[in-house]
């Protein structure tokens, strides 16, 4: 058997629920299956829209993101549901124990999908039949439907997952890249939006195969090292490792909502501030986070937005604070103009128990006798850096970059499951 796999390199799995919120609520209410189905928000306000759907509501053209009035229109007989965020973290939960029991490298990258190093598992069966018992137990355990595939790469693994979908097993290998991914068109490559293919477009980047053959001085000018990045991609490399540790890997907490109708009504804009800062206080208070610096969201009328940040000089975590901080930044930069959204996210994370003290905002002035080890603190950051000394922290930094694809961009959600995930929290 272990000759099945290979002498040098790795054996990776991706494995991907399919539609999992849907196929979770069939799994508790069979009456739903074969029906078209969709998760969204509140079908009574704009903010109403498709969160993701059954194959049967999407056979219809129904589509992730869609308004849920054009989503009727195209499937009038859709069965609309809530989000039910207990169940989804249970069955996510469900599925990552099950899945470490045939590897201690599982790596989370979001609620409804991670990646298994095999490597070494060669005494349980060939790769693909892994894969397959995986699969079947996922089903039969949990009643839930999921693609897995199968590379000697993340990339690849996670390339091979979105090809047979649901309840598909593709294998991917280096050697099939220029068979498989190079005819296809850029914007179909993992890890390349709207924007990166535009930009690609524009110097003749068209294809896959374009990309893995580009200029590396082009590419850089362009897209900096992740152009570089990509072009490895595109030849099917990636060095990545499947690491436990990354689910705890993100750098802010924040929230943000769509007001019923534009305004300019203070009053309206400083209560969905409070709101905001509550939300945003009780799941920092739930990971055991304070923050460092405050980010203000606005998006006005004609959809334009802006983003502003405060840094401070203590680090917050109750809801008055970070209200008081987001509307100092609302005050200030607020154009005047009619609002649509508004956001305030907590940044430069810091955990509870790595600070030895904890100072409100708006009371540090009373600890004036500090004044001398915060300017010498400040002297030494501007002429060594920032992280050359703290005060009693250990500061949560992002090693990594959603555009080196180490993680996948996430919910609000999602990074709080996977926090729960990485400290144990499964309750």
């Amino acid at each position: 058997m272990r000759d099945m796999y290979p002498k040098n390199g790795r054996v990776i799995l991706h494995v991907d629920m399919n539609s999992f919120y849907a196929s979770v609520e069939m799994s508790y209410d069979a009456t739903l299956k074969g029906k078209p189905l969709a998760i969204a928000g509140n079908p009574e306000e704009r903010r109403g829209i498709i969160v993701t759907c059954s194959y049967e509501a999407r056979a219809k053209g129904v589509k992730t993101t869609m308004p849920l009035w054009e989503a009727k229109k195209l499937c009038p007989d859709l069965i609309i549901m809530t989000p039910d965020f207990g169940k989804y973290r249970k069955a996510s939960i469900a599925m990552f124990q099950l899945l470490s029991q045939y590897s201690s490298l599982v790596q989370p990258v979001s609620i409804d999908e991670g990646y298994l190093d095999i490597t070494d598992c060669y005494s349980m069966g060939t790769p693909l039949e892994i894969a397959t018992i995986i699969q079947k137990q996922i089903k039969d355990e949990l009643d839930l439907p999921c693609s897995i595939g199968i590379a000697p790469n993340k990339f690849l693994a996670k390339t091979a997952s979105d090809m047979k979908k649901p309840m598909g097993i593709t294998v991917l290998r280096k050697r099939d890249v220029p068979v498989k991914l190079w005819p296809l068109k850029v914007e179909e490559m993992h890890g390349i939006g709207k924007r990166t293919a535009e930009k690609l477009n524009k110097i003749g980047v068209i294809t896959i195969e374009n990309l893995a053959k580009a200029n590396d001085i082009q590419l850089k000018q362009l897209l900096g090292i992740n152009g570089i990045r990509l072009k490895a991609r595109a030849n099917g490399e990636d060095n990545r490792s499947v690491d436990p540790d990354a689910v705890s890997e993100f750098k802010s907490i924040g929230n943000s909502t769509t007001l019923p109708e534009d305004t300019t009504d203070e009053m309206i804009i400083e209560t969905v501030l409070n709101k905001l800062a509550k939300s945003v206080e009780e799941r920092m208070h739930r990971q055991q986070m304070l923050t460092w610096n405050v980010q203000l969201t606005i998006r006005y009328h004609n959809r334009k937005t802006i983003t502003r940040s405060r840094k401070l000089k203590n680090a917050i975590h109750k809801k008055e604070d970070i209200f008081k901080s987001a509307k100092l930044l609302y005050e200030k930069h607020w154009s005047g103009e009619p609002i649509r959204l508004l956001g305030i996210t907590a940044q430069d994370l810091e955990e509870k128990k790595d600070s030895t003290k904890q100072l409100s905002l708006f009371t540090f002035e009373q600890e004036i006798k500090d004044e001398p080890l915060i300017n010498t603190m400040d002297k030494l950051k501007k002429r060594y850096g920032e992280s050359i000394i703290k005060k009693g922290v250990n500061k949560i930094t992002n090693k990594k970059h959603i555009t080196d694809g180490s993680i996948e961009p996430t919910t609000s959600f999602q990074k709080d499951f996977l926090r729960d995930y990485k400290f144990g929290k499964k309750d």
